[in-house]
């Protein structure tokens, strides 16, 4: 979920949440319904030009958000984790733990979403014409149904990340077998989709003096732009980590400070993490034998009142539920592992045994530099 998201509840187990940005568009949707879509072709009293903004208005983020979660029902039943879904100031981003592992999976993802907003289109459009004429409720379901419509024609513009860059990158992989470079020409075609937006902004601007939806149109050019361009990095990121394995960050189990499930957490973090800066400890008994282990996660989660009474043994993951992988994971699994698990630290194990443990400090500080090196 998008950092700072205010977190409504789960549906289906995903979890749904509301950006700060969405209150921004939310309030500015109302009042361009209620203060002058509305009152320029119906006469109702201003009371009911705001309630039926208001309904709509709501309406229209709950379609976005069944857009949305369009998508996340056909990911989790092709087998990708969904995280949640936050609605901001440019609709809605479901959080899908990876990237789909087949053309045709990432067909049917990315269609699912427009496929919803048609059916949506559809219905409102049946119910406006049931509706009286002119009557709130008919006003209510033409503006949902032009709405919907229009939200599943523009997702389908074929540029990345949009869907229909996500169906043209679909084509483009199941063609050439390459990932990569059908993610890089959906990106083109995006980041081309976006300076073309831009442009019309421009127009809309300064030839017809529309600056409100010329400043529109800029600003939802520049997010598509920067989002082809991430998603790109974030793919070719990918495919590099994907060269390398686990055993070769590996801290080695002989270079980890173990420390007993006795220690109390006030003796953990003043003996260990703050002279050493180390995040992760194993917990290994008198015997030598690894019970789990202890992270500072896991202490900053302990009121600092009750450092000096609890234990190590009572605040440790046992190892049983710590995240295990093997020393020839690719390193994009292992990330993914990390992100899909929630963890920051697996263990790296080998016919039953003990090799290391690999953190998620470990994987930025091997990105970081690779990046200063340039390879």
């Amino acid at each position: 979920m998008i950092r700072n998201a205010l977190r409504l509840g789960k549906i289906g187990g995903i979890e749904i949440g509301l950006d700060w940005s969405w209150f921004v568009v939310f309030v500015l949707v109302t009042w361009t319904l209620s203060a002058h879509l509305f009152p320029m072709e119906y006469r109702w009293s201003p009371g009911v030009y705001w309630l039926t903004g208001l309904l709509t208005s709501l309406l229209f983020f709950a379609s976005v958000l069944a857009h949305e979660l369009g998508h996340s029902v056909v990911a989790l039943r092709t087998g990708l984790p969904v995280r949640s879904i936050t609605l901001f100031l440019f609709g809605g981003v479901a959080q899908i733990a990876r990237e789909p592992s087949r053309p045709s999976q990432e067909f049917l993802i990315a269609i699912a979403g427009p496929l919803v907003s048609v059916a949506l289109g559809a219905l409102f459009g049946l119910l406006a014409l049931a509706a009286p004429f002119h009557s709130p409720l008919a006003a209510l379901a033409g503006w949902l149904s032009r709405i919907n419509f229009l939200l599943a024609l523009f997702n389908l513009l074929p540029g990345f990340p949009m869907d229909g860059g996500r169906v043209l990158r679909a084509a483009l992989w199941g063609s050439t077998g390459d990932l990569l470079k059908a993610t890089r020409i959906a990106s083109w075609t995006g980041r081309g989709i976006a300076y073309l937006i831009m442009l019309a902004g421009v127009g809309l601007a300064f030839l017809l003096g529309d600056w409100l939806s010329g400043l529109w149109f800029v600003l939802i050019g520049l997010f598509l732009e920067n989002a082809a361009s991430t998603s790109y990095q974030q793919l070719a990121l990918r495919e590099s980590l994907h060269r390398h394995r686990a055993g070769e960050l590996l801290r080695p189990v002989q270079d980890l400070l173990a420390v007993p499930p006795e220690l109390p957490l006030e003796e953990l973090v003043h003996r260990y993490i703050l002279r050493t800066g180390r995040r992760c400890y194993p917990v290994v008994d008198a015997s030598g034998r690894l019970l789990g282990i202890v992270t500072l996660h896991h202490v900053k989660e302990i009121p600092r009142g009750v450092w000096a009474s609890r234990t190590v043994g009572e605040t440790m993951t046992p190892l049983e539920q710590v995240v295990r992988v093997r020393s020839d994971t690719p390193l994009d699994a292992l990330l993914e592992q990390m992100s899909v698990d929630g963890v920051n630290q697996v263990l790296v194990v080998e016919d039953g045994r003990l090799l290391g443990l690999v953190s998620r400090d470990q994987l930025v500080e091997f990105l970081r530099t690779r990046a200063e090196l340039g390879i």
